[in-house]
């Protein structure tokens, strides 16, 4: 397309990286405290949490998809984005489905002349608020404290163990043209241990949720990870970028860590509310 950047070639595999593993290790030391305290918390300390996640999540993209002006792009997409998310906290979900679908518009009229396509300003609302209102909603709900936390070790589980086991396994490559670290063995290692994971917070959290029932649950979140991890590199490639940022030692940019979590949270709200039916109990 006419004015769009090349897409680059994916970087060669690499060798495992022990160093990159440990710096990941005190990474998360930081990081999982953090993030579970405001899960625990729930209210206002979730809400902070999630405006902080969508300004450095805006400043991110912006920075991807439009270096000749990052400021400006992430802060269209970050003040659209803050207020869907805000709407829905208050449970406004008319008005904030409609931020989002207006604020796409608007974050890609506004960003013209500062991106090579304004369809990258305008996904950036689209991919960043819904995602981050799915994990509000979630939490917002009687029993969302362990909804939330089988979210979080969903992906926490697919990730780290497809990582592991891609690591300790490696074999056939998963899609080696978007991303040429993933393996099968990892694929199915994350897979195995989302559902694993699933069924383990069922039983111990009390929810009532049936263990086949909570093993699809961890099936369809665990896919959604690495849908949401192999999306993310794709974009990456488009934009030509290798991480998409460094506020994370070990991981790159938010968005790396948690491209998975994005997809998974949409995916999860959906069997949540699926759920008001009373299909898994």
């Amino acid at each position: 397309m006419e004015g769009s950047r090349p897409m680059t070639s994916p970087s060669p595999a690499k060798r495992f990286n022990w160093g990159n593993l440990r710096m990941r290790v005190v990474s998360a030391t930081v990081l999982v405290p953090t993030v579970v305290a405001a899960v625990w918390l729930g209210g206002y300390w979730i809400l902070a949490l999630a405006l902080v996640c969508v300004g450095l999540l805006a400043r991110e993209w912006g920075k991807i998809s439009a270096p000749k002006a990052p400021r400006a792009v992430g802060a269209v997409v970050g003040v659209f984005c803050a207020i869907a998310v805000l709407a829905g906290f208050l449970h406004h979900f008319f008005i904030a489905w409609s931020v989002v679908l207006a604020g796409a518009f608007l974050a890609g009229l506004i960003a013209r002349g500062a991106v090579e396509r304004r369809a990258d300003a305008a996904y950036g609302v689209v991919y960043i608020a819904p995602a981050v209102i799915a994990l509000v909603w979630i939490r917002s709900l009687s029993d969302g404290l362990w909804w939330t936390l089988l979210l979080f070790v969903v992906t926490w589980f697919a990730d780290i163990f497809a990582y592991v086991a891609g690591s300790i396994f490696k074999g056939p490559k998963l899609w080696p043209q978007i991303s040429p670290n993933k393996t099968w063995s990892g694929f199915i290692g994350g897979l195995v241990a989302a559902t694993i994971g699933a069924v383990l917070v069922a039983h111990f959290a009390h929810l009532k949720l049936v263990w086949p029932a909570a093993a699809l649950v961890g099936f369809l979140g665990g896919l959604a990870t690495m849908a949401g991890d192999l999306w993310e590199s794709m974009l990456k490639r488009r934009f030509g970028v290798k991480d998409s940022g460094d506020i994370i030692p070990g991981h790159g940019g938010l968005l790396d860590r948690v491209d998975g979590l994005m997809f998974a949270a949409i995916v999860i709200a959906a069997v949540r509310l699926i759920d008001h039916w009373g299909w898994a109990h």
